[in-house]
């Protein structure tokens, strides 16, 4: 590749990220500042750092072909996996979450890189089952290749970065040509495991009275009679099926096996959940039935954001930040110190640039004529517009609080590195779009 393909490059994505990293400097600079003005954080320096490093890295992904990726994707997924291993096993542990390795000083945050090893992998899996993507088999050996990092980082416990594979194995997957009713099933038996998992704690805690499916769910004996029934039901349309062909007993087999899915998974959700995490859902429902407590950081947050109106209160001018009301203010909640202090003008600002990333980045994958291109493509915008979408979304009370960073501009050089490695190969494939 030759220098001068450096003005090829798609500048609207490089700009807006540029952008975004300066929002983030400042705004981690923001977080460190007392109401006094003394500062007791030298975060935007490491910050720094991890920029200027990680755009060294941002050129060196872009410069290379990206189909060097593609060969190295199992070495590079299977390396992830090891890695998550250890990091169960000899992790540092930050925040009750066990998933950090230290390097002479230095910590990395293996998951997040493990997300772009997933995509890279996944992609190829589906470029080489082109011929067999419509088969069952093909998607659940997909599904296996997408989980197993979802289960270790669950392990550590970290359910934020575990949820954003999710999206990325559901578009990557719709993107390759899966049949829609296996994605749906996926996505249907994946909603109810959550609703039904959290039901329970919701009754007790918000609603405080009983109600007779819930007891269902909790009791064992009942949930097996729930779900045998279901079983039989979906047994008798199987002998339906296979003697009439009739589509309504297919799909009466089929809903079963979402309702059993979704029952089973419940039980999972109940069973490995800590009871913090069961709790960012309910106060997520209602802050005010912990607001000391859990609730705490959805109120502070809600009074920041409002309270910054139009135009904000000025750079460093912000209270809840500079106060210390607002926790983890230089990565889960930066967005709402940059509310606070730039308004919805600048809230505005932060959604635009990364609205250019994100549909500059579609329009990178309709240009495209490589399919390996086109499913990484997909993966890396919908990591990105997840990780945004459940941030910002946290930070206005609604989504759950998962401890996802809003990515270029939270603090933290793992999640910013992964970024920028991300948009590199979004801007790698731009490079090469018509190669093929």
């Amino acid at each position: 590749m030759k220098i001068k393909n450096l003005f090829n490059i798609d500048f609207a994505v490089f700009i807006s990220m540029l952008g975004l990293m300066t929002l983030g400097i400042m705004f981690i600079y923001s977080s460190g500042i007392t109401s006094t003005g003394i500062r007791i954080s030298n975060e935007f320096i490491y910050q720094i750092v991890w920029i200027i490093s990680g755009l060294i890295i941002f050129f060196v992904v872009m410069f290379s072909d990206y189909l060097l990726f593609r060969q190295w994707s199992l070495y590079f997924y299977s390396g992830a996996i090891f890695v998550l291993i250890l990091t169960l096993i000899f992790g540092r542990e930050v925040n009750g979450s066990k998933s950090w390795l230290g390097f002479f000083g230095f910590g990395i945050q293996p998951s997040e890189f493990t997300k772009i090893a997933t995509i890279l992998f996944l992609s190829d899996y589906f470029v080489k089952k082109k011929k067999s993507i419509r088969d069952l088999s093909t998607f659940i050996i997909a599904m296996i290749i997408g989980f197993i990092p979802v289960v270790l980082i669950i392990a550590q416990p970290d359910m934020g970065t575990a949820l954003v594979f999710i999206p990325i194995f559901l578009v990557i997957s719709f993107m390759a040509g899966v049949k829609k009713r296996y994605i749906l099933f996926f996505l249907i038996s994946g909603l109810l495991m959550i609703f039904m998992g959290v039901l329970p704690a919701w009754q007790k805690i918000i609603l405080k009275q009983e109600f007779r499916f819930v007891e269902i769910l909790i009791s064992n004996e009942l949930f097996m009679i729930l779900v045998g029934s279901i079983g039989i039901v979906a047994l008798l349309s199987l002998i339906g099926f296979i003697y009439s062909k009739r589509s309504y007993f297919y799909w009466m087999i089929y809903s079963a096996f979402v309702l059993i899915s979704g029952l089973f998974g419940s039980l999972a959700v109940r069973s490995f959940l800590k009871e913090y995490q069961l709790m960012r859902f309910i106060v997520f429902l209602d802050p005010s039935v912990d607001p000391k407590g859990t609730g705490w950081n959805i109120i502070q947050s809600l009074i920041a954001v409002g309270s910054g109106g139009l135009s904000g209160k000025g750079f460093l001018n912000g209270t809840q930040s500079h106060y210390r009301f607002l926790p983890e203010q230089s990565t889960d909640f930066i967005f709402s110190i940059l509310s606070e202090e730039l308004g919805y003008i600048g809230s505005v600002l932060v959604i635009l640039l990364f609205s250019i990333i994100l549909v500059r980045g579609l329009i990178l994958i309709m240009n495209s004529k490589d399919s390996y291109g086109i499913y990484v493509g997909a993966g890396i915008i919908m990591m990105i517009f997840f990780h945004v979408i459940i941030n910002i979304g946290m930070a206005i009370g609604i989504m759950p609080i998962t401890g996802i960073p809003l990515l270029f501009i939270s603090y933290g050089g793992s999640s910013l590195w992964t970024a920028l490695i991300s948009v590199g190969i979004l801007q790698n494939i731009y490079l090469r779009r018509y190669r093929y």
